[in-house]
């Protein structure tokens, strides 16, 4: 939920509100609160409230939407500084103290907190008020569609990262509406499939006329489907999958790298359904992954304007893959420097002789570390893989299943997947080659999480600089922060962390 600062001003507003009501001689009509009835009024207002609704989204890609879980896996993990390491080896704590004492909150799991509840506030109030707003009818039952997908969304960001969460569905006027406590996951679920039902109803399917980074219908499906894995609802799952498989709207680019190719990611959207839409300008929206991933030093042009070397993939991850893979491209183990030199992989970083470098996040014609490049949040080939998943625990690895994943491979440049595989093992391929296609796309660990499985292979994703990584099982889920416990009296710390 909100911060206590957050809450001391819904206090601050309500007694002003009652200020108001009780003082004859004050005449002024309030604008800025958000309590006020002069909002909502005009098509204008609704517009400007549902681009509020997805502000929030900058602040979990800053970095804390990819970042905290990437460095938590197997294949990803950062310079040892800022407490960047303290989630690859596990050694937070619930008040986030290290990150705190490096001002580093906007990494942390306590970002895609606040950020997930912004944005659920927002999204309340727009289906709250934008109903009653004089306008076109056919555009505001999408404005109400896009307000339902970015509520599953938080919701879902929300249960992922800490299981029982707080689902409010109504906005905060008054404390008894602002302080709640949790709902149990399965119940989570359940509001974000409600949700995203109200969302495909209303929303238009996909076409080239679609504002980017606004979702489509497809994209609500391919949420929804993701949302079924996660609750091990198979059926669902794939049903929403084949939904958007079905509907020919989207199709995989034919070469996996164009999917990052900053120059483009306008063709490239037939395949990245919904991302954060970046720019390099003001008052466009940038994050700081793609200074994370680049050479230290800003040293490889190539890669973006300004770049730290904080972060890179494990040697073991880059020695998984098929040589023929082509999504292996999308990593390196050398670089050429700004004297046009090639910087051998034992230079790359001063941390360990077997830096490997992400190639995912370039701009070359980044301004500082500003660049343009899309951060994906739901890819066709990840809905590939959630059918060829769910159709496999349904059904087992029938033909249908292969003909999933073997279209990702296929791109790929790899053949068929083994014929033959029971369902375990042809699960754990899945699993494996979403890690060879989603990786650096803040997807891996949740993986591990929602099969529960990162107890047995992070002990495993080791090298020099991290050699020993022990998690425990307390950190399936990231504890909910102090700060929010301390401000919200019948919100409950996950019991694992208590």
């Amino acid at each position: 939920m909100q911060t206590k600062k957050n809450i001391q001003f819904l206090l601050a507003g309500l007694l002003l509100m009652l200020v108001q009501t009780s003082c004859n001689k004050l005449t002024e009509s309030p604008y800025s609160s958000i309590f006020t009835d002069n909002f909502y009024k005009t098509a204008s207002d609704a517009e400007a409230a549902l681009t509020a609704v997805y502000a929030p989204l900058g602040g979990i890609y800053g970095t804390a939407g990819t970042g905290a879980s990437d460095f938590s896996a197997d294949q990803i993990y950062p310079r040892p500084v800022v407490g960047r390491d303290t989630y690859t080896l596990f050694s937070y704590d619930p008040n986030y103290t290290t990150q705190k004492s490096f001002n580093r909150q906007f990494e942390s799991p306590q970002q895609i907190w606040q950020s997930c509840y912004q944005g659920i506030e927002k999204a309340n109030w727009v289906l709250l008020r934008v109903p009653d707003t004089n306008m076109d009818t056919a555009r505001r039952s999408v404005i109400l569609g896009e307000a339902y997908y970015l509520r599953a969304f938080y919701l879902w960001m929300l249960t992922k990262n800490f299981r029982d969460v707080v689902v409010k569905t109504t906005p905060s006027t008054n404390i008894d509406t602002a302080i709640i406590g949790k709902t149990m996951q399965a119940d989570v679920f359940k509001q974000i499939y409600q949700d995203l039902e109200q969302a495909i109803a209303k929303l238009p399917s996909y076409s080239a006329s679609i504002q980017k980074g606004r979702p489509s219908k497809e994209v609500a499906l391919a949420l929804y489907a993701k949302t079924a894995l996660y609750a091990q609802d198979w059926p669902t799952a794939l049903d929403k999958a084949k939904q958007v498989l079905n509907s020919g709207k989207y199709n995989l680019m034919p070469d996996v790298l164009d999917v990052y190719n900053v120059t483009k990611e306008d063709a490239a959207r037939q395949e990245n359904m919904w991302a954060l839409e970046c720019e390099s300008t003001s008052p466009g929206i940038s994050t700081q992954i793609i200074s994370l991933f680049g050479p230290k030093n800003s040293d490889g042009p190539q890669y973006a304007a300004s770049t730290f070397g904080s972060a890179f993939a494990y040697q073991s991850f880059f020695n998984s893959f098929n040589p023929a893979d082509r999504r292996r491209l999308l990593l390196d183990t050398n670089y050429i420097n700004r004297q046009g030199k090639v910087v051998a992989q034992k230079d790359i970083t001063p941390i360990t002789p077997q830096g490997v470098l992400v190639k995912k996040y370039m701009d070359p014609n980044s301004i500082g570390g500003n660049g343009a490049v899309n951060i994906p949040i739901l890819r066709l080939a990840d809905v590939y893989l959630i059918a060829a998943e769910a159709s496999a625990q349904q059904n087992g690895p029938s033909s249908e299943a292969y003909g999933y994943i073997n279209t990702v491979r296929s791109r790929a440049g790899l053949p068929g997947l083994t014929i033959g595989l029971s369902k375990a093992p042809f699960v754990d391929s899945v699993l494996q080659e979403r890690s060879w296609e989603l990786f650096g796309e803040g997807d891996r660990w949740y993986d591990l999480t929602r099969t529960n499985t990162f107890l047995q292979v992070i002990p495993k994703a080791v090298n020099n600089v991290f050699p020993v990584r022990t998690p425990q099982a307390k950190n399936r889920y990231f504890p909910i922060p102090l700060d929010e416990i301390n401000a919200n009296p019948k919100l409950e710390q996950n019991p694992d962390w208590k």
